[in-house]
């Protein structure tokens, strides 16, 4: 068994976590609150920027949606007249230093997560360990806000907007301190942020929470990127690739459309060759954006990436687009 998987089913299963993650789990939460305490002592170093910053996170390990919302968000400020930029680690690629990416870059240098963003978005992306260094390349460029996709645990980089997105069907799993559970910090920390998003359905968390869903409507060959309706794939039996950090998500989303689904679930950000791809036989390969932008040098009319698209309901979008914009024009104020 994958090790992802294998942590999955103690974090999101009904047995209890092994023993001895209870220690672990321990000291990651001393850790922690130790290396909060120095960022807010000041014995570790937290640098505001000269432009508002927007974080979105997650209290847990794995895909909840946020890298789609920050997409999202990018395109409506940006609609709206602002010069949003995209700061994110590159997690994957061999990219030691701080750098904007080229949307011609390879996955392997720069991360497939960032590269999506940068193709997807057509926005400036910026990548590197030290954020606050990469988000500056950003205003040198001219951003006028920093969206930093999964910096909630990141305080080195101060922030104007804190948005934590939680998957409505997980939650928050076992509610242990990893490596015994899947959070990265305990569900008090949002009483903390200014707004909570969540994708799919769920019981609501700490208050009003506001609701996404993702949706999938089409896919585009990896070979000439012709697109065709996902309901075309209805009753056909496909093969569905996703190294993301749930891939029974996308799994279900194409069920969902009707599919009879094969699926083949990678561990997240894992590479991924034309050999893993090889399954003996005609029928589609389907695999998430992410994966797809690591396979587009061998993709044929076989294989096919399946865009996500975030939806709110009006009410909501509304009430998230005018809580961030008021604290953008209040930061530039």
């Amino acid at each position: 068994m994958r090790l992802q998987a294998w942590f999955n089913s103690i974090w999101y299963g009904q047995a209890a976590p092994p023993g001895w993650l209870r220690p672990l789990a321990a000291l990651y939460g001393a850790l922690s609150a130790l290396r909060r305490y120095a960022y807010r002592s000041g014995w570790r170093r937290t640098i505001r920027l000269s432009r508002p910053v927007v974080v979105v996170g997650n209290l847990t390990v794995g895909g909840t949606g946020k890298t789609p919302l920050v997409m999202w968000l990018a395109q409506q400020l940006a609609e709206r007249g602002f010069r949003p930029g995209i700061v994110t680690r590159g997690f994957g690629g061999s990219a030691a230093c701080a750098r904007q990416i080229n949307p011609a870059d390879e996955p392997a240098v720069v991360g497939d997560e960032a590269l999506l963003m940068a193709r997807r978005t057509h926005l400036p992306v910026a990548i590197g360990h030290d954020r606050p260094r990469a988000a500056q390349i950003l205003i040198d460029g001219g951003c006028n806000v920093i969206l930093s996709d999964d910096g909630l645990q990141h305080l080195a980089l101060a922030r104007d907007f804190e948005i934590v997105v939680i998957d409505g069907a997980r939650g928050f799993g076992n509610g242990a301190l990893l490596p015994a559970g899947p959070l990265r910090e305990l569900p008090a920390r949002l009483t903390q942020v200014n707004a909570i998003v969540i994708n799919g359905a769920g019981e609501p968390y700490y208050g009003k929470a506001l609701r996404m869903h993702l949706q999938a409507e089409r896919a585009i060959a990896l070979g000439g990127g012709a697109a065709r309706p996902l309901t075309t794939f209805s009753g056909k039996i496909v093969h569905a690739v996703a190294g993301i950090g749930n891939p029974e998500r996308f799994f279900s989303m194409l069920r969902s459309s009707g599919m009879q689904v094969v699926p083949h679930a990678r561990d997240d950000h894992a590479p991924i060759g034309s050999a893993e791809l090889e399954f003996g036989d005609e029928n589609a390969v389907l695999m998430t954006e992410k994966d797809a932008v690591k396979c587009a040098a061998f993709g044929t009319g076989q294989y096919w990436a399946v865009p996500v698209d975030v939806v709110f309901g009006v009410a909501d979008s509304q009430e998230l687009l005018h809580l961030l914009t008021r604290a953008i024009e209040d930061s530039r104020g």
